[in-house]
């Protein structure tokens, strides 16, 4: 069985999550400068079985696309022509940040570790994966 990706894309950072190999549990993984992601994820996927990708889609509170998607469209362009067979799903990213500062502020992080915007990151792609995970159970 395959683990799941999630990437939370940013414009100088990606955030990166995984499931643990039943699928039940988003962890956290790393946070890595946008153009080392496919370094990252061709030397993960050598080694782990990946079955499926999550994007975080960045959207207004209104519903419509953020500005965002202009990065993150390319990302998802080149996920799909590089990983062909592994399926690139999309999941509604809004507010991942303010819950992540949330987490990170309920879990007892001082302030200056608050501001360490890669751990923001990596958190909000699990926020995204975790979230997934929970939207294919009540199917």
């Amino acid at each position: 069985m395959g683990r799941i990706l999630a990437f939370d894309v940013g414009q100088k950072r990606v955030g990166i999550a995984a499931t643990d190999s039943l699928k039940i549990i988003a962890n956290g993984l790393t946070t890595v400068a946008i153009h080392e992601a496919h370094s990252f994820l061709k030397e993960y996927i050598e080694k782990e079985d990946v079955e499926a990708f999550v994007v975080g889609h960045a959207k207004k509170v209104t519903g419509e696309e953020s500005a965002s998607m202009e990065y993150i469209n390319p990302f998802v362009r080149s996920l799909k022509n590089k990983y062909r067979d592994i399926p690139v799903y999309f999941m509604d990213e809004r507010f991942t940040s303010k819950l992540a500062l949330r987490a990170m502020i309920d879990g007892g992080m001082k302030k200056g570790a608050r501001r360490d915007k890669g751990m923001v990151d990596k958190i909000s792609a699990t926020i995204i994966l975790q979230s997934f995970l929970e939207s294919q159970n009540r199917i």
